[in-house]
């Protein structure tokens, strides 16, 4: 047992011995690799500050492709504070701003200066950003020709805004407008309206998430016929959908992957009763 313990001892005072790395001495291509993939948050209010050399880093446009303000530390902060950080991060990219990913805080100011400074931005999520009104989105995207996928679910966004996105960016290939579906039932005297904006404007859409429209089957004709080249189409939880055998047949034969609401019978109908049921079920 004696041994064993002096060995072990031995082994400690070793593993002492050995110096800690300098990360101050590693590359700075691998410091950068390893600090673009924190969050924007942390970049702005810690990396910077760091040190001389990651300041420096830090300085470095590249460095600012990805604008991501996602994360927990959000809600640790007050929305002005968000802005603030945010339009730095958007000034700091000088243009070569690519993805921006942002829940809640955004606003149409906030957007200005995005669109302002990211001529060359390629995606941009926007997740129940309720400040984002349908004229500052329009504005926006109207200098964003650049851009192949955008995310804004749970938006006060309407119809308006989606033709304007798809007049203007002919390079988007990805759209995803998930809604409350019916928490918003009887919003819209045309439940189909969302559907032909999307139909009529975007004809070069390969992913579609649409998940809880109040979409009807004639808005999914609509789509079927104007967006030919999608390959993956999200219909979950449409309850207004009643998929005729004709109309799921179209769906499964045109497009590789469709992720409808619920399973259907063999004909692809889904009484409007059962779905609302199931709704509800899924509520409790």
């Amino acid at each position: 047992m004696k041994i064993a313990s002096c060995s072990i001892h031995s082994m400690e005072k070793e593993d002492d011995a050995k110096p800690f790395p300098n990360w101050l001495e590693l590359p700075r291509k691998i410091i950068t690799n390893i600090l673009q993939r924190l969050d924007t948050i942390d970049i702005v209010k810690s990396v910077c500050g760091v040190c001389p050399l990651w300041w420096n880093i830090c300085k470095d446009p590249s460095l600012w492709r990805t604008i991501n303000m996602t994360s927990f530390t959000c809600g640790l902060l007050f929305h002005n504070d968000l802005v603030k950080i945010c339009h730095y991060a958007v000034e700091r990219s000088c243009g070569h701003l690519e993805d921006v990913d942002i829940e809640y805080f955004c606003t149409d100011e906030l957007l200005e200066c995005i669109s302002e400074n990211a001529g060359n931005l390629r995606r941009l999520r926007l997740l129940d950003c309720q400040l984002v009104t349908d004229k500052g989105f329009s504005a926006a995207v109207r200098k964003l020709a650049q851009l192949e996928e955008v995310d804004i679910s749970f938006c006060n966004l309407v119809k308006e805004s989606l033709e304007v996105l798809g007049r203007s960016c002919p390079l988007l290939k990805s759209l995803k407008f998930v809604t409350r579906g019916i928490e918003y039932f009887g919003y819209y005297d045309d439940d189909n309206a969302e559907a032909f904006a999307i139909a009529e404007t975007m004809s070069g859409l390969r992913h579609l998430n649409i998940r809880g429209n109040l979409i009807r089957d004639v808005g999914l004709i609509a789509i079927l016929d104007g967006c030919p080249l999608l390959e993956s189409l999200n219909i979950a939880e449409c309850s207004n959908l009643h998929l005729s055998g004709s109309l799921w047949k179209r769906c499964r034969d045109q497009i590789k992957n469709v992720r409808q609401w619920t399973p259907f019978n063999e004909e692809g109908h889904l009484p409007y009763q059962e779905s609302l049921l199931r709704t509800i079920l899924r509520s409790l």
